[in-house]
């Protein structure tokens, strides 16, 4: 009687204390679930750990001066998370030695229809641009087969969709190649494009919009930038830009894309404030002014 007596004492307050604890452990899983879904799947739930090019303005830098940069920061910000950063050289092998590689987690910028990684719905849509000088007389062009280009000396960056765009329309004879494939720690083809045509080497520049803005506002007197949404024929020139994670993250990118979708206001204004053209699926660009319009 005595061994029955004790056992409820000894028996019951165990079973409550494992009950205590399962409903403890359900009840923090269930606030990560529904705080940050994505959290569960990531090496710390704690950290908003980022892939980034340590100079590749005005992407990223390990200064963290770069629209990819302060989007981080926003996104970590809204989770409640420190923030981290990887930085490896934006060339070949960049993913694999990044998120492949669980050295982060995200990649800030990457394009859809890239499969070397998962990509969340886009948070922006740009395209290629041609930069000139104020009152070149191809402030007005908006296509690769435009006349007004036909003896004009172009630069470009080589293997990039343009340059192909260029081979089409026979425009090759007058330009000036720049490599696709350098260390961003040492190098800039953008930046000596963009040096060329201010000391008059070039007419003008095709190049990736977000570059073309950025640097073209930091010339004296700016440049002009032009997106280049008329093409009719060659490779494709405009693209969605989203945010990578690895294939097996599907959380992770629900998570990503309910903060896209929640802050679109917000990273355009960020976008635009680094002179970035962005489109709406129209091929209508987005400006300040367009945004201000918006209910």
């Amino acid at each position: 009687m005595p061994v029955v007596s004790r056992r409820p004492a000894i028996v019951l307050p165990l079973a409550g204390a494992l009950v205590c604890a399962f409903a403890a452990l359900w009840s923090v899983e269930a606030c990560a679930q529904t705080s940050d879904p994505g959290a569960l799947e990531l090496v710390d739930p704690q950290v908003f750990r980022a892939c980034g090019d340590p100079r590749n303005l005005p992407f990223s830098n390990d200064k963290g001066e770069g629209f990819e940069n302060k989007l981080a920061e926003l996104f970590a910000a809204k989770l409640g998370k420190k923030l981290s950063y990887t930085y490896f050289p934006q060339a070949t092998g960049f993913v694999r030695m990044t998120l492949g590689s669980y050295r982060c987690d995200i990649i800030m910028g990457f394009p859809q229809g890239d499969d070397q990684a998962q990509v969340t719905i886009p948070y922006y849509r740009t395209t290629y641009a041609l930069v000139t000088k104020p009152g070149s007389g191809l402030e007005d062009v908006t296509a690769i087969d435009d006349p007004k280009l036909r003896d004009k000396r172009i630069g470009v960056v080589a293997k990039t969709p343009p340059s192909t765009n260029m081979a089409i329309n026979g425009l090759l004879a007058h330009v000036k190649s720049y490599p696709l494939f350098i260390d961003t720690r040492a190098d800039s083809s953008a930046q000596a494009m963009m040096d060329d045509l201010a000391r008059g080497d070039i007419d003008c520049g095709i190049l990736w919009g977000p570059m073309a803005g950025y640097l073209a506002r930091q010339a004296t007197p700016p440049f002009i930038v032009v997106p280049l949404t008329k093409e009719t024929n060659g490779p494709q020139m405009t693209f969605r830009i989203g945010m990578a994670v690895r294939p097996a993250d599907q959380e992770w990118k629900r998570t990503l894309n309910r903060l896209i979708m929640e802050n679109q206001a917000e990273i355009n204004k960020l976008l635009i404030s680094y002179n970035i053209p962005i489109l709406d699926e129209a091929n209508v660009p987005i400006t300040a002014e367009t945004l201000s319009k918006r209910p």
